[in-house]
């Protein structure tokens, strides 16, 4: 699949993007080209970029963005170190951060939100507050499906497949933006080290600054998907409150309101 998706012959290439187009109805109209010779490959047009103005910002500085379009999984408080995929179904936060136990106790009784990026979405990942990059945690694993029938069925879903964990420092405190991959995901990518590909199957963790200072602005591109996956935010205690509109199943658009930051 992944050699597919990188597959530079017209026909192909044309024929898989227009019958993805048809079959989950992606609207081109937001696209920044409708013209699928403008795609030299499927990749590019699945992480095509939007209109200038496409997705605005809302307003208010102590709004919290989401972060990309897609729906929501669950969100919530984080209790015991636990977080909420399903019904009937949690899983450790320590596990999701792969075994760090200091770095899980940064987001002790904090606050998470799960965002799912379904095959016709935007697959651009941004900000949801302005941060500066800590360390990116790359946790080797599996890629299981992340749509709503395996989160209800497969244990652990979360903290078992592969997953980049960002940790950014904001104004208001640590917070975290977890890219976790899935099946036939042909690559997770950030705006600073292009894919995240280390060559071992081990956890790998990069420290910032050490690397260079990295400082993402709210509502900037820090990553995306190559084929859909997840978006996983996690806050430390009385940071934000998520916005009481939003429940699993609720859509997301990149930019809009997702939560209320809390003054410090």
């Amino acid at each position: 699949m992944g050699w597919l998706a990188e597959c530079r012959w017209r026909w192909l290439k044309n024929l898989w993007i227009s019958l993805w187009i048809k079959h989950f109805q992606v609207d081109m109209s937001e696209a920044e080209s409708s013209d699928l010779d403008a795609y030299p490959n499927f990749n590019t047009f699945f992480t095509r970029a939007l209109k200038e103005g496409a997705r605005p910002l809302a307003d208010g500085s102590d709004a919290l963005l989401c972060p990309a379009d897609g729906a929501i999984s669950q969100l919530g408080r984080i209790g015991n170190g636990r977080i909420f995929q399903a019904k009937g179904r949690d899983y450790s936060l320590v596990e999701l951060l792969g075994g760090d136990r200091s770095l899980a106790h940064t987001f002790d009784d904090g606050h998470f939100a799960t965002i799912y990026l379904s095959p016709r979405d935007y697959h651009r990942v941004h900000m949801p507050v302005t941060g500066t990059l800590r360390s990116m945690h790359y946790i080797p694993g599996k890629l299981f499906s992340v749509n709503a029938t395996t989160a209800a069925r497969v244990p652990s879903l979360f903290a078992r497949n592969e997953r980049a964990v960002c940790i950014f420092e904001g104004d208001n405190g640590p917070f975290a933006m977890i890219l976790v991959g899935a099946m036939i995901v042909a690559g997770i990518e950030t705006v600073w080290d292009g894919q995240v590909a280390p060559p071992t199957r081990s956890v790998q963790v990069r420290h910032y600054p050490d690397q260079r200072e990295i400082v993402l602005q709210r509502g900037e591109e820090m990553g995306r998907f190559k084929l859909g996956s997840t978006v996983i935010l996690l806050f430390g205690r009385d940071q934000i409150s998520w916005l009481e509109s939003f429940q699993a199943g609720s859509p997301t658009r990149m930019g809009e309101a997702l939560g209320q930051i809390t003054s410090k």
